[in-house]
């Protein structure tokens, strides 16, 4: 049975803290979508590079770890997303046909197996476990509105959340939930925390986050998946394999009316004095 689209200002994601990489993972990802959209999912929001191993523990790149967007990879996740009748949000190390560029790129899939937008990932950590310029480039394009899902989303990937501006962008943007695909450490969950329900909170947006579950070559990755409200509640934390939580656009709506969410944006003016800074870091 598929999902049909929603047209209720609704939106139920399935929160998947799960990695695809081995040899019997592309079998396990079409059972867990299976099972999210038989649950009510009408998208699933999976870790950061969920069919690739946890490479940038060291800053050994492998040629085989990138492919086109027509990769294996992406079509494996394409493919299990039409299997399943629901939305998925993955990813892959992208490298350009022509440039050989790399880019660690998510990749968001509707339920017939379409992808209909990319992000790619903007701040890239560079220490001990997270070794990421090694293997991939930052993106070169600010987040965008997504509405391919009855609710409008946006993406951001793992630290490009510690970077409140991407998160304020898509609010303004009219976007209601940004998801965040991360592979973090369990030590830094609780510095994480805050930050989520700040953007979730000045956005006036759901803030969902889902992580790689457990340690990868000497990396303690791991740490629990949330949503947090347009508020800043804390509507699901947890390190189950499969959460599911529903987004309400009348939440969203609502906050917006209220204190901050009324607050003028400001954008010309901000963008001004940003143009100014870029300017100097030329």
């Amino acid at each position: 049975m598929t999902t049909p689209p929603r047209t209720d200002g609704k939106l139920t994601v399935a929160l998947v803290s799960e990695v695809f990489w081995q040899p019997d993972g592309i079998g396990r990802l079409e059972q867990r979508l299976t099972e999210a959209s038989r649950r009510g999912a009408d998208l699933a929001l999976l870790p950061e590079l969920p069919l690739n191993a946890w490479r940038p523990s060291t800053k050994d790149a492998r040629d085989e770890d990138a492919e086109p967007a027509d990769g294996p990879r992406a079509r494996a996740q394409q493919e299990a997303a039409a299997a399943a009748g629901i939305g998925v949000i993955g990813g892959i190390i992208h490298r350009d046909p022509d440039t050989g560029r790399r880019t660690n790129r998510a990749i968001v899939i509707d339920r017939f197996g379409k992808v209909v937008a990319t992000y790619d990932k903007l701040h890239l950590p560079e220490e001990p476990g997270f070794w990421e310029t090694s293997h991939y480039q930052p993106g070169t394009e600010a987040p965008r509105r997504i509405d391919a899902f009855g609710l409008p989303i946006g993406v951001q990937i793992c630290s490009d959340n510690n970077r409140p501006e991407g998160t304020l962008l898509l609010g303004a943007q009219g976007v209601m939930a940004m998801l965040n695909p991360r592979a973090t450490e369990e030590r830094t969950y609780q510095r994480w925390k805050p930050v989520w329900r700040a953007n979730a909170l000045t956005a006036c947006l759901y803030v969902l986050s889902v992580n790689r579950p457990y340690p990868e070559d000497g990396v303690l990755m791991g740490g629990p998946s949330v949503a947090i409200g347009p508020v800043g509640n804390v509507l699901v934390e947890t390190t189950d394999t499969l959460a599911l939580v529903t987004l309400r656009s009348s939440v969203v709506t609502e906050a917006r009316q209220d204190y901050p969410g009324y607050l003028p944006i400001r954008a010309r003016l901000y963008a001004d004095a940003w143009d100014e800074v870029a300017g100097r870091d030329g």
